[in-house]
Parts: C-alpha cells; structure tokens; sequence
C-alpha cells in the first residue's frame, strides 16, 4: 500500500508538528489508519477512492469483529481527520467520513479506591523496600494522591519544581499546558525526605568518582531519576511498582493502577464537598464533562451505602 503509507506517513509528520500530538496518539492513529488501509484493499478501493460508504462499511466491519463503540469512535476520528488533512493538502475534494456520526463511547464508571485502602498501599510504601525506596516510593503515592497528576505528569516532573519546599508545584499537562498544584502537608513531608535523600546519593556518587579519578556524573534534571533514555522513572515501571505496594497493603493487585489513586483523589475531593470547577482545574480537564463523571461514581458509592445500611432496604 504505498499511496496509504505516504499518506498515513504526512498526515502523522502533521500531527507532531502542528499539533503537537503525542508520541503513542500517532501510533494509535496510525495502526488505526493502516487497519483502514487493509479493509478498503480488500473491498478493491484505496484512500483517494474511498466513498462514503465504504467508510460506513469499515465500521460495520469493526463492529463485526467486536470492536468496542470507544474504539470504533476513535477509528472514526482518525479517518476523518485524515481525510481533512488530504483535503486542505488537495489529495482529495470532499471528506467521505465528514457527515458520519459516530458510535459514541461505552460510559463505564472509573474505578476507584477506598480511604483506607490508599492509607493501606502508603503504608506499604513506608514498610517496603530498602530504606531509600521506601522514601521514594512514599514520595512518589504521596504527591499522586495528594495532586492527581497524570502518571506521565509525576514521573516527569522536573527537580527544579520541588526545591524551597514549595506548597504549589507547577505541572506541564497535555498539550504543554501548565496548571498549579497544592501540596498537602504528608505530601510536602514526603518531598522533603525524598529531595534529602536524592541529593545526598547524587552527592555519594560525585564523591565515589572524584576519588576514582573519574568524571562525576551530572546531576539529574528529573525528581525521580531513571536510568532509561528518557532519563526519569519510567510509567512502566511505575505500573509495577504500584502492583506491588498493592499486594504488599493487602490489596487486590488488578484493582490498582496509577490512574486509580487519580481517580481517587478526584472521588474523595467531591465526597468532601469540593466543586467540579474545582477538581476540573486539578486534573487538568479540558472539559468539564469529563470531570463530570466522578459525580456517577459517588452517586453509585451513595446507592451502595444505602442498600447496605438502611434497615429497609435489606433483603427480608
């Protein structure tokens, strides 16, 4: 297919560079887009002949081998702003998926944890480990509970933003947009043990090369330190490490990602009596009907509470 490769290739080049798409939001929309590609080889079509209905098709397809409607809407929005990408570049003169509705996005609740489970993962993350760890890790569940971040959002987080023991961190969310964070005290505690830590073993390792005779290595630019290219403590390894302390607290692991203690802190904020505005800027939301969700999930933990204690609705 080497018109859809060149055109798959331009479109991607576009979205870096004047979007500034995400590096896994192009591979998304490429594997969408070379899916595409495939199915309209086989109906004997290609990008610059496609029609409408083919696109209707390709959907029908999708479905067919039990696509979910989240996965068939993101389809859909990769087609069609391919297509208004050829337009504008003038490979073609209409958009064949301009006019399709989607098939909108299967509505499931967040998960989410309880106080006492999170309490349970921070001791664990206390009690776990060697003892630099254990100071890390802490740090590291402190500040996500304490902020909400974005798992990429924490791990990436530059040292320069922790220093003078700060009540606000300044955070570069999706699209470079910069938001202000607060701190809790455990959170800033935390930090404070944490910045202590790191930099005495920097200092250790200036030293262990100084009397070797050789160069010191530089000091990390990153919060937390990794050793991988991007030179910061991988979301990988961040997954896995939050697997542990779950298992570790006596926690069902598969209950708990990073994105989980996200989501409670959004959940435990708007059970106190914070306002969606509120937790929308926190987040980082583009939109407030995306926060609007957590108002689902405490409308669901209120049902469940009821069900369970009130005398009445038991089972006679």
């Amino acid at each position: 297919m080497p018109a859809a490769g060149r055109w798959i290739s331009a479109f991607l080049e576009a979205q870096a560079a004047e979007r500034d798409a995400a590096r896994n939001t192009r591979l998304a929309y490429g594997r969408d887009l070379l899916d595409f590609a495939e199915y309209l080889a086989g109906q004997g079509s290609d990008f610059v002949s496609a029609m409408r209905e083919d696109v209707e098709g390709y959907l029908v397809d999708c479905e067919a081998r039990g696509l979910s409607k989240s996965t068939r809407a993101r389809r859909l929005s990769a087609i069609r702003q391919l297509y208004r990408f050829a337009h504008e570049e003038g490979w073609r003169a209409d958009n064949p998926a301009l006019k399709l509705s989607g098939p909108g996005r299967d509505k499931s609740l967040p998960s989410t944890l309880t106080v006492e489970e999170v309490e349970a993962i921070l001791k664990a993350a206390r009690d776990t480990g060697r003892p630099e760890a254990q100071i890390r890790n802490t740090c590291l569940v402190e500040l996500l509970y304490a902020t909400g971040l974005r798992v990429s959002e924490l791990v990436g987080l530059p040292v320069a933003a922790a220093r003078g023991d700060p009540r606000m961190i300044l955070v570069t969310g999706k699209g470079g947009k910069e938001r202000m964070v607060p701190l809790s005290p455990p959170a800033r505690a935390a930090l404070r043990d944490w910045l202590a830590a790191r930099d005495t073993a920097e200092a250790e390792a200036a030293s262990r090369a100084a009397s070797t005779g050789r160069k010191a290595p530089a000091p990390s630019r990153h919060l937390f330190p990794g050793r991988g290219a991007a030179g910061h403590l991988t979301r990988q390894h961040f997954f896995l490490l939050i697997k542990s302390l779950a298992a570790a607290g006596g926690i069902d692991p598969a209950k708990v990602t990073p994105h989980t203690l996200r989501h409670a802190f959004a959940t435990h904020l708007l059970a106190n009596g914070a306002d969606l505005r509120t937790i929308q800027t926190l987040l980082g939301h583009a939109d407030i009907s995306t926060t609007e969700i957590y108002t689902h999930v405490l409308d669901e933990r209120l049902r469940e509470l009821v069900l369970e204690h009130h005398p009445l609705a038991r089972d006679a």
